[in-house]
């Protein structure tokens, strides 16, 4: 099979394709052959090797944690899935390949309306938006302050918060400002002067912070919340712990939450906006492209 590899950390020019074995399934996992997979900014945080406290990274390794596929072959003791089913979900062995490993129990059945360049794009961003709001138990009524919200999370939590009946204000470029008002938020420019424009938009304060961003927004935020850091989240910036502000960084994916999702993107309720696809051989300019920032929506590669 072939894959994006890289053996040792750096920039995207350690990403090369290479000529792998065939993965075999263990007891509980399938091998699925991927039709798309997602790229995140988390990595492009690995391949330079930032996150290696948080995510030790035996090398050489394979990018990747989503993916939309179709499944190959069963390993022991798995009767959810058998060959031919088209699943979406979590890669256990990298999904930057044309097959990988996944455990059955991490996968959902791709609805038949969802493109495979959907499906690739939902795992990680829904169900890292609908873990944050949860944990900053975002209500009706309530005010969210959502940095990076043009970004593929992003994009995803303005949608599930208004749903729950929140106000959204999202910061982003002003390039993604009619995109955001079509989802459902209030726009606001990130930048010098923040503060006050949310102020302007939220004059009674914002109930909770959720920064997908990881741009250096956290003081603003914690000035927002009138100088206290409870209800405030982030995935993505780098001083929260010195700032006590909460990290979120994940936990075992829920397959359930995924199928839901998956069955809201298909119906139209829920809008996965894709920036731009890839061919696998050039997954280190995906990465250039997600490291510079301002991606609209999600990043695929097709193998």
């Amino acid at each position: 099979m072939e894959a994006i590899v890289y053996e040792e950390f750096g920039g995207p020019g350690v990403l090369h394709l290479a000529r792998l074995d065939q993965p075999r399934p263990g007891p509980g996992q399938v091998r699925v052959a991927v039709r798309a997979a997602g790229v995140n900014p988390i990595d492009h945080k690995i391949r330079n090797g930032w996150m290696e406290g948080a995510f030790p990274t035996p090398l050489p390794a394979t990018p990747g944690t989503e993916f939309a596929g179709v499944v190959q072959e069963t390993g022991a003791g798995v009767t959810a899935f058998a060959p031919g089913d088209e699943v979406l979900g979590w890669s256990a062995t990298g999904s930057y390949a044309t097959e990988a490993l996944a455990e059955a129990a991490s996968l959902a059945r791709k609805p038949e309306g969802l493109s495979w360049e959907e499906g690739a794009a939902l795992p990680v961003a829904t169900d890292t938006a609908s873990r944050v709001l949860d944990e900053l138990a975002v209500a009706e009524g309530e005010t969210l302050l959502l940095h990076g919200a043009g970004g593929g999370v992003g994009s995803v939590a303005v949608q599930l918060a208004a749903a729950r009946g929140a106000t959204v204000i999202g910061t982003a470029s002003p390039a993604n400002h009619d995109f955001l008002r079509v989802l459902g938020a209030v726009p606001a420019a990130y930048g010098d002067g923040l503060v006050e424009r949310v102020r302007e938009l939220a004059p009674e304060g914002v109930d909770a912070v959720f920064d997908a961003s990881g741009r250096g927004a956290l003081p603003a935020s914690i000035e927002l919340r009138g100088g206290t850091t409870d209800r405030i989240v982030t995935i993505a910036d780098g001083d929260a712990a010195e700032l006590g502000v909460a990290f979120s960084s994940g936990g075992a994916p829920s397959a359930d939450r995924l199928a839901e999702n998956a069955r809201l993107a298909e119906s139209g309720e829920l809008r996965v906006e894709i920036a731009q696809v890839f061919p696998l051989a050039d997954a280190a300019s995906a990465h250039a492209l997600s490291e510079g920032g301002h991606v609209r929506g999600k990043l695929v590669l097709l193998p």
